[in-house]
This record gives structure tokens, sequence and C-alpha cells, in this order.
């Protein structure tokens, strides 16, 4: 639990809000264009805890998706209160997180929607949007939560966000370790050439051979 203490001081009324969304049109919130995030009618509510790093609604949450039956995967970035289709599936997200740098246990997590159009299990009637999944998923601690349905799997790769003094960080660093050496361009003008040999020194040699 403490691997992801951090995680969730979401607002909560996001949370709740999530929650909450089982009595929704899933169908009306499926996005109509394939491929392309689209905002849906999620508002992304902004509280005290966010002031701790980036705003909530300009995050950006990486996720994978994987279809069983093809193999096919995708990386998915979604911001919160969007949403992607892919098909008869929709991914979407409602706010993502990470722990502070000072936390000894890093993670990363985002609350996640899977909304499939399928038959519902069990029944012969016909194919409507239906909500597979809803809540937290982490990325160091996947085992925390998992998506259970036969074909679609998605999961956390990392939630994009800062925290105040981490760039200033990295800026410190750069300077510590100085510009890069520049590397000398050779000089056009003409190099004067190596000394010979005196008449003296010649001489000397031959008088060594000699001997």
């Amino acid at each position: 639990m403490n691997s992801y203490r951090g995680l969730m001081l979401v607002p909560l009324l996001a949370v709740l809000a999530a929650c909450g969304s089982s009595g929704e049109d899933e169908a009306a919130l499926a996005p109509s264009k394939s491929g392309k995030p689209q905002a849906t009618r999620d508002k992304i509510v902004a509280t005290g805890a966010e002031s701790l790093g980036t705003p909530m609604a300009e995050r950006v949450a990486v996720l994978g998706l994987l279809n069983k039956r093809n193999g096919q995967t995708r990386e998915i970035e979604l911001k919160p209160g969007e949403a992607i289709r892919f098909g008869k599936v929709v991914v979407r997200v409602r706010a993502c997180e990470k722990t502070a740098p000072w936390e000894t246990r890093p993670d990363e997590g985002a609350f996640v929607q899977l909304i499939v159009n399928e038959r519902p299990p069990g029944t012969t009637e016909s194919e409507r949007w239906r909500q597979v999944f809803s809540g937290w998923l982490f990325k160091e601690n996947p085992a925390a939560n998992v998506v259970e349905h036969a074909i679609y799997d998605v999961w956390v790769k990392a939630c994009k966000m800062s925290f105040p003094g981490e760039e200033a960080t990295v800026e410190e660093k750069s300077s510590e370790t100085g510009p890069a050496p520049v590397a000398k361009t050779p000089s056009n003008a003409p190099q004067s050439p190596a000394p010979s040999e005196t008449p003296e020194e010649a001489g000397d040699e031959e008088n060594t051979t000699d001997a």
C-alpha cells in the first residue's frame, strides 16, 4: 500500500464521478471517431492537491492496449477527460497520478475505464456498449487491480507530469557538468616544416658510424 500511497491523493470528486458512471449512457460517451482522442463529458475538478504538481487537466496518461485475439498492441496517450476508440473498444482516462520525487517507492497510476461493444455474457441479445472495467491501474504494482476481460487488456506505462523543482534539478546537473568541449578545427594557415638536421649533426652521425 505504501508504494502507491501518494497516488491516492487525487481529486475525490473525480473518483466519485468515475465510480458513479454505471447508470450513464455508454453509447453516448463512446467517441464517434475511431483512433482519435476526444474529450468526454467528464469535468476535471481542480483541487488544492494539484498544487503539488502539474494540473490534472494537463497531465498525460500513457497506456498500453492489447487485443488478445490478434495479439495487436497499441500505445495510447490521453489526458484526463479524454477517450479514444478502436473499433469495438473505448479507453477512457479520468485521472492520472505519480508519486512525488521524495517518495521512497515511486509508482505511477491512472484511473481508467474500458468500454466494449459486445453481447452481454450468457445472453443472445444484440451487441451494445458496456463498461467492463473502471478503476485505478498501477505501473509498479499491476496486481493491485487488473482488467479481467476475454479480449482486451489495459495497463499503465506512465503518467506524464512534473513537480515543482524538478526542472531546476535538471538545469543544475547540466551546469555542473559544464558545456561540452568544442572540437578544434584545423587551421588554414601554412604550417612551418619540421627543422632539418644541421651539417654539424649530420657530420656527428657519420663519425659515429665510422667509429
